[in-house]
């Protein structure tokens, strides 16, 4: 039994998981921990442009569209309504968690029928629109994320429970590609998409996903009115939220608590726990501000020690010292009541390690994170420096064996956010985990 199980248990109901920063932040490793004491495990919002990699029993795997819950305890994992979902990439990733372990996903696998359809039309619709925004492009996976959304937004979207009707299916797809294959004719100059053979590329996917399609809302209020624990898993992270993000540098969904109630059917009065999680220093993916990013030896040193490469594009994260204003944003506007901090041990060997306690904004020092995207990018960070501890933190198991300047810097967060960490991660394995 891992130390964090009795804790988890007699605090657990229904908890939110929740990037503090800009996605990135470890938020699968801390789901596959708390999922073995939780029944449900639920991904409330995006789609395959988010990866979770989790390390177990020397196995690992990058997980997009299946919760992280699925293999640690028996929790049923549900894919909400609020997520987006690419049948074809759903069913590679069913073959993956097959292969790796012995599970009956029949018995665990729940998704909304609610839940809306990533089309190929989608996936060309996003890579021709960010050709055509050359240098203002966003960074987007290209995996037709932001299109899915357009689609649910203007009500022509094909929502999970449409794949059980044939007829009704091929109709939509039909009309949604007359005036899709008009936009890439005349305004893209782009060839024409297929009806038939976008079918047919769905019908195998379809045969498989079918069994798995139900009413998860109704499942999950059936679980709150018998007490039981729910863990809610956000992708991206709350610098990410297509409302309070950096816009339009952002996803296309909502990351944050909020989203969270929308995404599964879940009423905000259910919730009893808001967990943010946050690295010990900052990383982003893609264009976009991003304050503390250092250009230089120790940008590369913390992309190094970190492995900081995307989990789905494989793309080099940008890098830079934990931004506490940031932070402090995150945690306000989530109602965080617990954090976690990962990648501690990332900074083992620095000499001496800043934080971003404040801003300059045109010559006036500021303290509060701006709204509007053209301020955050004339943001100058204030830093404050505090000596490294040059030991490794590694298998780490207790709060009082930290360095003495590793529980400093923790202790400082702490006290300028005014929410405690929790779980301090060491770490990418189960084990390497401290619960405070």
């Amino acid at each position: 039994m891992y130390p964090y199980t009795s804790f988890f248990l007699e605090s657990m109901a229904v908890r939110i998981i929740i990037g503090a920063q800009w996605g990135d932040e470890g938020k699968g490793k801390i789901v596959d921990l708390l999922s073995k004491e939780a029944n449900y495990v639920v991904r409330y919002q995006g789609g395959a442009n988010a990866g979770h990699t989790l390390k177990f029993d020397d196995k690992t795997i990058v997980l997009h569209l299946i919760p992280s819950g699925m293999f640690n305890g028996d929790s049923k994992c549900i894919i909400g309504n609020g997520v987006v979902i690419d049948p074809i990439a759903l069913v590679e990733e069913i073959k993956e968690v097959e292969n790796l372990v012995d599970i009956n996903l029949q018995e665990r696998l729940f998704i909304s029928s609610s839940a809306h359809v990533i089309l190929p039309y989608h996936k060309t619709l996003d890579l021709v629109k960010e050709k055509s925004r050359g240098s203002d492009a966003i960074g987007t996976t290209g995996r037709g994320i932001g299109p899915a959304y357009v689609s649910k937004v203007s009500r022509v979207g094909i929502r999970m429970g449409d794949l059980l009707n044939e007829k009704l299916l091929e109709e939509k797809i039909r009309k949604n590609l007359a005036d899709i294959n008009n936009a890439l004719k005349h305004v893209y100059n782009e060839p024409e998409l297929d009806a038939d053979e976008m079918i047919a590329q769905l019908k195998p996917a379809i045969s498989t996903i079918k069994q798995f399609i139900c009413n998860t809302t109704e499942l999950l209020h059936n679980a709150i009115e018998n007490n039981e624990p729910v863990l809610l898993e956000g992708a991206q992270g709350s610098l990410l939220d297509v409302d309070h993000g950096t816009y339009p540098y952002v996803t296309s969904s909502s990351p944050t608590a909020g989203g969270a109630c929308t995404g599964s059917g879940i009423p905000p009065i259910a919730i009893t726990h808001s967990l943010g999680i946050t690295k010990a220093y900052c990383t982003r993916v893609g264009n976009g501000p991003f304050p503390t990013e250092l250009d230089d030896a120790n940008g590369d040193k913390l992309r190094k020690n970190g492995q900081e490469f995307g989990a789905t594009t494989g793309r080099p994260r940008r890098c830079g010292w934990l931004d506490l204003v940031a932070l402090r944003y995150a945690v306000r506007l989530n109602g965080m009541n617990e954090l976690a901090l990962t990648k501690l041990d990332v900074m083992d060997d620095f000499k001496e390690i800043k934080v971003c306690t404040g801003y300059r904004l045109d010559g006036n020092e500021i303290n509060y994170y701006p709204t509007e995207t053209e301020q955050v990018e004339r943001l100058e960070p204030i830093y404050k420096s505090f000596p490294g501890w040059e030991i490794s933190t590694r298998n780490i198991s207790s709060y009082d064996e930290l360095p003495e300047n590793a529980q400093n810097y923790i202790q400082f967060i702490e006290e300028y956010i005014g929410v405690n960490f929790t779980i301090v991660s060491t770490g990418p394995k189960r084990n390497e985990t401290i619960v405070r």
